[in-house]
Parts: C-alpha cells; structure tokens; sequence
C-alpha cells in the first residue's frame, strides 16, 4: 500500500522530531519539515537529539534554523555516549518521559523501527514506547548496514528545497564532510530514488515507514 503524506494540520499544532545524532533528522525528514513549514505557517517544531558534543550542538542548530528559517523552532541535544545507547536505556527512557509530560505532538517524525544501527533502534523503540495516541512517521538514513525498506508514506519536496537541504547538510555539518558516505550524491540519489517511486511532480520526495495510521 503507498500513502502520499499531504499534511493538513493546523498551524498551532507542534511537530517533535527525533533522532539520535546531530544531522539525523536533517537527512531523514529535513525536506519534509520545511514542506511543513512552507504548508502550515505557524506550526511549533520541537527538535530532540539525543547524542551531540558542544560542535555538533552547534551544527544542528545553525542547520535547524537554515532550514526553519523564521519558523517556531526549540533545539535541544543531549550527550549520551554515540554507539551505546542500549546500555543506556533507562537514562534515555527518562527524556522520553519528560518529553511526554510537556509536549502532545500532532506529529512525530522519529527513526525507522528496522533500523540496523542500535541507537537508531533505541529511539525509535522508544518513541512508540512513549507516545502511544500520536500520529508517528518513521524517517529513513542512507547508510553503510543496507537496511532501506519499503516505506509507505511520501513526502514530494520541490526542487529548491532540495538544493536547500543538501546545501544545509553540506555547510552546516563541516564534522561529517570526511565520512565517505556524506555527500551531495547520497542525498540527492535517495531523494529521486523516494521521487520515482511516488511519481513526484518535483521528481524528488521523502518517504516514511507509516507503521500505525488512523483515520
């Protein structure tokens, strides 16, 4: 079954996004968040990352507002340790409370439960584990453990925006541009991919596991 995501939420609603590194959300959803932005003014985006030194803080946000721009934006990056997040379960666990007890999203954008890498998996288990009444998407990360699957659920994103968001992924994570794999080519490859496979007008999309939808 594919789902094409049109958002009509109400301009006062929130979107949390999720992820476990800084630039994770940015990959997966970042041309869906500024389709959001672009289609509903006013909307609340509320930005967790949970794994980030004080550089990559700082890359995030410089790379949140650039695609945010002028938009109702909170960043917050915790420092658990990257690589072991199994081991820090209850630690993460307790954020994920706190998030509960002050946000009720509209929306959550969060990692792909099939995720092969571990804290990927961590956050995700963890958001379905949390918020159990809330419209939740699973967003997809290019990466070396092969795991991309079928999803559902696409996003169409224009073609400036995807100019934007490669831009921003390039220029504001000057951390990651020595990893072979981050890179213009991957990004923009994975958005045609996404865009052929739902006949995108723009000829590019994101595209989401939608593993629980209700109407």
């Amino acid at each position: 079954m594919m789902l094409q995501f049109q958002p009509q939420l109400m301009s006062s609603g929130t979107v949390l996004c999720l992820g476990a590194h800084c630039d994770d959300i940015e990959i997966g959803c970042g041309g869906t968040l500024m389709e959001l932005n672009r289609r509903c003014p006013g909307m609340r985006f509320v930005w967790v990352v949970l794994s980030g030194d004080a550089v990559r803080e700082q890359e995030t946000r410089a790379a949140a507002a650039a695609l945010l721009d002028g938009a109702n934006v909170s960043v917050e990056v915790h420092r658990f340790r990257e690589s072991f997040f199994p081991h820090s379960g209850a630690e993460i666990k307790e954020v994920f409370e706190s998030l509960r007890s002050r946000i009720s999203p509209d929306l959550i954008l969060t990692h792909h439960l099939g995720d092969r890498h571990q804290d990927h998996r961590v956050v995700a288990e963890l958001t379905w584990n949390s918020f159990r009444s809330h419209a939740v998407l699973e967003y997809e990360i290019p990466k070396y453990e092969g795991d991309l699957g079928q999803p559902q659920v696409y996003c169409p994103i224009p073609a400036a925006a995807v100019d934007l968001k490669i831009d921003t992924l390039l220029r504001c994570f000057p951390s990651q541009r020595a990893r072979q794999w981050f890179d213009a080519e991957l990004f923009r490859g994975h958005l045609r991919l996404r865009g052929v496979e739902c006949n995108s007008p723009s000829r590019y999309a994101e595209a989401f596991h939608g593993r629980k939808i209700v109407i």
